[in-house]
């Protein structure tokens, strides 16, 4: 096998795999920090060894037991007592005979350890996204319009407090797993985002970001089934995977929501989507999740059947804006009134946003270059639309953006 094939391999490994390994590390280790340097040692010698002895059978119990290896040596170094070497050796002895579908209750498990009110809570999503899901923290820190260092920073110290307070890494009673919850669901959601947003052909090898985030969500709908914010939010991505299929051309041609191919959307998921929400609105207990999935459902509906009354659409946007304060749906929301009421109106929307903290956020620039067009503002719009296009890494929307510049809005 060569150098190539084994880098390969342990890529799939590390994408697919390593929230479940770190949270199998971190359980008995108790210590973040510490088993992410294990496993990054573990993956070290994984590229050393499998060009030569070929990938395992279990690539995943493979790197499990270097990392023990790994976490015992430091654990020796430092002095640490053989109670904690013995219980990751029986952690990673019960591996050996557990099924990869065992995995995903351990990640939960961490999700709400990190959801833990001693941690600041602007850090709990970043902290999920890194340790569950093998994020980098440039990466986290682009979805959150922050500098790396910063984040790295955050992270760190994140770490630090978990370790240093001794943060019980046990699932906690159920009351507790509700007062958490919005936490691990704003997660999610920001991994689906993140995949979401992945330029094809750029992600990492293994399971796509999208649908480890819905795998994730449909666990927390079965470990809680008396939430309707968790069923809100599966009934989201479901809505929008929904359509993932027709958000490309043949040639790879970015195509916008209302001139997709709705032949090409899967209208199982579609169904499962719609079943989610109604399950959701039946508590009676509205949330953000139900808000932004109803907004999706009427937006699938729009295309499909063209029959949506544009208040209903505009009604969702102002609850979604007073339930959530996020960038996103402000931007989400002019441009709503932007499309249903006027342009001006649309742009005066956009204005109340504070200046800072759009600087970075291509979605606003790209949302003010197409109201500014629709408005007849073209020297205008097309000094927002640079803006847009220089915020872009995906060269199908640099593409779009740019041809739409003389284009009816």
């Amino acid at each position: 096998m060569s150098k190539g094939d084994a880098r390969t391999a342990a890529e799939a490994a590390a994408r697919s795999s390593y929230g479940r390994l770190l949270s199998l590390i971190v359980r008995a280790t108790r210590d973040i920090a510490a088993a992410e340097d294990a496993l990054a040692d573990a993956f070290a010698e994984a590229l050393r060894v499998w060009p030569e002895r070929g990938v395992p059978d279990s690539p995943e119990a493979w790197l499990l037991t270097a990392a023990r290896r790994a976490a015992g040596h430091v654990r020796r170094h430092q002095g640490v007592r053989e109670a904690a070497a013995s219980a990751l050796e029986q952690v990673c002895d019960a591996m050996q005979s557990r099924t990869q579908n065992d995995f995903p209750d351990e990640r939960l498990k961490l999700m709400f350890v990190c959801a833990h009110p001693a941690i600041d809570e602007t850090v709990r999503t970043p902290l999920m996204l890194q340790t569950i899901l093998g994020l980098d923290a440039a990466r986290i820190a682009r979805a959150f319009l922050v500098e790396a260092p910063a984040m790295s920073q955050r992270l760190v110290r994140a770490k630090a407090k978990i370790r240093d307070a001794g943060v019980a890494f046990e699932v906690p009673e159920a009351s507790v797993l509700e007062e958490r919850l919005e936490d691990v669901l704003a997660a999610i959601y920001a991994a689906y985002t993140l995949g979401w947003d992945d330029v094809p052909g750029e992600a990492a090898s293994g399971e796509p970001l999208t649908q480890e985030a819905i795998f994730l969500a449909r666990l927390v709908v079965m470990l809680l089934p008396q939430a309707p914010e968790a069923k809100g939010l599966l009934a989201l991505m479901l809505a929008s995977e929904a359509r993932a299929a027709a958000r490309r051309g043949p040639g790879g041609d970015y195509v916008p929501l209302k001139e997709q191919d709705v032949r090409l959307w899967n209208g199982a998921l579609m169904a499962e989507s719609e079943a989610c929400l109604r399950a959701a609105a039946a508590f009676g207990r509205p949330g953000r999740f139900q808000t932004e999935a109803a907004i999706q459902s009427l937006h699938n509906q729009s295309v499909m059947l063209g029959e949506v009354p544009p208040s209903a659409l505009l009604m969702l946007y102002d609850v979604l804006v007073r339930q959530s304060p996020a960038i996103g749906a402000a931007v989400a929301r002019a441009v709503a009134y932007g499309e249903h009421r006027s342009a001006e109106e649309g742009l005066a929307k956009l204005d109340e946003i504070p200046a800072a903290r759009v600087e970075g956020y291509q979605p606003y620039w790209a949302a003010r270059f197409h109201l500014l067009q629709a408005a007849g503002q073209l020297k205008e719009a097309a000094e927002a639309q640079a803006k847009a296009i220089s915020l872009t890494q995906d060269p199908a929307l640099v593409a779009f953006l740019t041809a739409r510049l003389n284009r009816p809005a």
